[in-house]
């Protein structure tokens, strides 16, 4: 599998209605409510001073327009990027998640990947050209700290396929993919200052 070869930033966008009625969204384009909206200015105020020189959205509008707040706050640049795009539930779009676990007898992440339907898209193959996108852009602009704006199952499927594991992961709330000595962990943004990756010395 593709890994990139050091430190990056992801986050999740901001909250949809959808998200907050706890369905499976997915390729579905909502927009972000009120709350998302909210989100999208908090996580400017922890990104501030990171850092941050490039952000690169998934195109779906609830990521897209999270990232243009951003960037807009920030004043870097702004690519939107297919790779990134989130990750394809099949017919498990629009269904309530917790519906779902309870009838399948699952309580955790893990047990959740294993239930998914056949008629979406295969999680492995979402998280390696999740990868693979963040790769090239990593590979593209050496120098800079990028931001990826994503989705959850996406972040996930990148956490799991580095780390080893899952995480909690918020709407709006920035998180380090870090790369020391050849070994991966998740690191929340809380303010402003608390984690910097350097760009690698070549």
């Amino acid at each position: 599998m593709t890994r990139p070869t050091r430190s990056f930033y992801g986050l999740r966008h901001g909250a949809t209605d959808w998200n907050r009625e706890g369905r499976f969204q997915g390729r579905t384009d909502n927009p972000l409510n009120e709350d998302g909206l909210r989100q999208a200015q908090e996580a400017v105020d922890m990104l501030r001073g990171v850092g941050i020189s490039r952000i690169i959205a998934s195109p779906l509008v609830r990521a897209a327009r999270t990232a243009e707040i951003i960037a807009d706050a920030i004043s870097v640049p702004l690519a939107i990027d297919e790779g990134i795009i989130e990750f394809d539930f099949g017919s498990f779009e629009g269904l309530p998640v917790r519906d779902l676990m309870i009838k399948h007898g699952v309580k955790s992440a893990t047990g959740l990947v294993s239930i998914l339907p056949t008629d979406g898209e295969n999680w492995d193959a979402m998280a390696e050209r999740s990868l693979r996108c963040v790769s090239t852009w990593l590979e593209r602009h050496p120098d800079d700290n990028l931001l990826f704006v994503c989705h959850d199952a996406v972040m996930q499927g990148m956490a799991n396929a580095l780390c080893g594991s899952y995480f909690r992961n918020s709407h709006g709330t920035p998180f380090c993919y870090v790369h020391e000595n050849t070994r991966w962990s998740i690191e929340q943004i809380a303010t402003a200052d608390r984690y910097s990756p350097s760009p690698p010395v070549t």
